[in-house]
């Protein structure tokens, strides 16, 4: 036997082998960009992959396509930079927590994940994604100093969850709908939400958000939600239901909604504290409220023309004179089209929500309770005169 067939031929499979295995393991751990580039040999890297908690290397890992498992870096105080110039796809989390000093994410080629999971990121300005995620199920993207999210811009998505991104002055995704919820919340006050191809969602809430845009929504599943947003006015001119709760509330700024084809929500309808409304009046389709109707604020107008059935209770209360629209929902009261308790007043001093006593300003507006016996009216001035009969007779 030659010398090639004894020992040459089988330290070659050898290392084939050691090659195969390398590249499959239920974790790797990186130390150092050494070990990044010990991966370089694997397309595919079968199991997760772990960036050390004391590494200080700048860290590339080259060549590898696929990570089948999660990509994790936690705790890594001292790094600055993390790519990976060929990778296409991580099939789990790709988790970044706690990466004090990060300032560089250079995934070129990075297009689908499971998860994104990054949070306390106090350094990362932006993304160097230059092919786009397009697809992921989860995105949470928490306490970084990113100024856009340049870079993913998914169709569908289960839950996005983007918080407290200080920086971050632009949302802009082509998604088209939302699994599981979507929140936006506590980011930088002037940021500018568009989804301009989004058709449904579960659940949506809006909080502190410049403007938003969401001109193709046709149906909530759940609850949509706007709360202490700088929004000044707010259009959904296709979204037709709401399965759960409609609310609008301490949207300092917003002065105009306009919802003209909206026909039922599923739960309770809540506009309230929203200084600048002066008119509640574009829900011209609205016929089915499930709960509550429970508007409260500054307002002098508020029209529902379409209502024909509220099964919760219905209280409006505002500052504005109301005399003509609370006549008219007394008679839905009166028809049973509102079958819960009733409150419709004007010229309150103290608006309040469902379940609050109205508060008369100092020209005697009246307050108004109703349970199931119908509407009771006890003003300041019927109460003088009762006084003075009373008297009266006291003296006979």
């Amino acid at each position: 036997m030659s010398l090639l067939t004894r020992f040459v031929l089988p330290a070659l499979a050898a290392a084939g082998t050691a090659v195969a295995a390398s590249c499959s393991a239920s974790a790797t751990t990186i130390q150092n960009q050494g070990d990044a580039t010990a991966l370089a040999a694997c397309k595919t890297f079968s199991g997760s992959v772990v960036i050390a908690t004391g590494t200080t290397d700048q860290i590339n890992i080259p060549n590898v396509q696929k990570i089948d498992g999660d990509f994790t870096v936690t705790n890594v105080s001292l790094i600055t930079s993390i790519g990976a110039d060929s990778l296409t796809e991580i099939t789990g989390k790709f988790t970044l927590n706690e990466v004090q000093v990060l300032t560089s994410l250079n995934f070129p080629r990075l297009a689908a994940v499971d998860d994104i999971e990054w949070n306390a990121l106090p350094n990362l300005q932006q993304l160097t994604f230059t092919t786009t995620v397009t697809k992921a199920s989860t995105i949470n993207i928490q306490n970084t100093e990113l100024n856009s999210l340049e870079g993913i811009d998914l169709e569908t998505v289960d839950t996005f969850y983007i918080a407290n991104n200080r920086y971050l002055n632009d949302i802009t995704l082509q998604l088209t709908q939302v699994g599981n919820a979507l929140t936006l919340e506590a980011n930088n006050p002037a940021v500018n939400v568009s989804f301009p191809n989004m058709i449904w969602a579960n659940n949506m809430t809006f909080r502190n958000c410049s403007s938003i845009s969401i001109p193709s929504l046709e149906s909530i599943n759940g609850s949509l939600g706007f709360y202490g947003n700088d929004i000044e006015s707010f259009i959904g001119a296709n979204l037709t239901t709401v399965g759960k709760d409609l609310s609008f509330v301490s949207n300092t700024k917003l002065a105009n909604i306009s919802l003209p084809l909206l026909k039922s929500v599923g739960g309770g309808f809540t506009v309230a504290n929203n200084t600048d409304l002066g008119q509640v009046d574009g829900f011209t389709s609205l016929q089915k409220v499930v709960g509550a109707v429970d508007f409260n604020g500054n307002f002098s107008d508020v029209a529902l023309p379409g209502l024909k059935d509220v099964q919760g209770a219905f209280n409006i209360q505002s500052t504005g004179d109301l005399t003509k629209q609370c006549a008219h929902f007394s008679d839905l009261k009166d028809s049973s089209v509102i079958k819960g308790d009733y409150v419709c007043e004007g010229k309150v001093s103290h608006p309040g929500g469902a379940g609050t006593t109205p508060t008369a300003t100092a020209s005697g507006a009246k307050a108004s309770k109703t349970g199931a016996a119908g509407r009771v009216e006890i003003s300041s001035a019927v109460m003088g005169v009762s006084g003075l009969i009373a008297a009266f007779f006291g003296l006979l």
